[in-house]
C-alpha cells in the first residue's frame, strides 16, 4: 500500500492493519520528515486518544491530514506505532 499526497509517496508498504477501513503504516514505512506534528487530539472510546500530523509537501499544508494513537487501548493494541492518512491523501495499491 502506499499513502500519496500531491504526487508524492508518504508511506509504502506491504504491512498495514487495516481498522475501521483505515490501512494504518508501520511507522518506520512513512515518510516522517514530511510530517510535522498538530496539537490536535480526538478521542475514540475503544481506541483511545489520538494524536496528529501535518502533511508538508513543496510548501503545502494538508494539516492533521495524518493520525496515530501513541497509547492505543487494549482493544486496538494491533495499531501501536502505526499512522494513517486522510484528507486527501489517496491510499492505494
Amino acid at each position: 500500500m502506499k499513502a500519496i499526497w500531491h504526487h508524492e509517496v508518504i508511506a509504502e508498504s506491504d504491512k498495514t492493519v487495516v481498522v475501521e477501513n483505515n490501512h494504518y503504516f508501520p511507522q518506520e514505512a512513512v515518510n516522517m520528515s514530511l510530517l510535522s506534528p498538530s496539537s490536535t487530539h480526538t478521542h475514540c472510546p475503544w481506541k483511545g486518544e489520538a494524536s496528529y500530523y501535518n502533511v508538508t509537501i513543496d510548501g503545502k499544508v494538508n494539516k492533521d491530514a495524518a493520525w496515530y494513537y501513541p497509547d492505543p487501548k487494549a482493544a486496538a493494541a494491533e495499531i501501536k506505532d502505526r499512522i494513517a492518512f486522510w484528507k486527501g491523501v489517496e491510499v492505494t495499491k
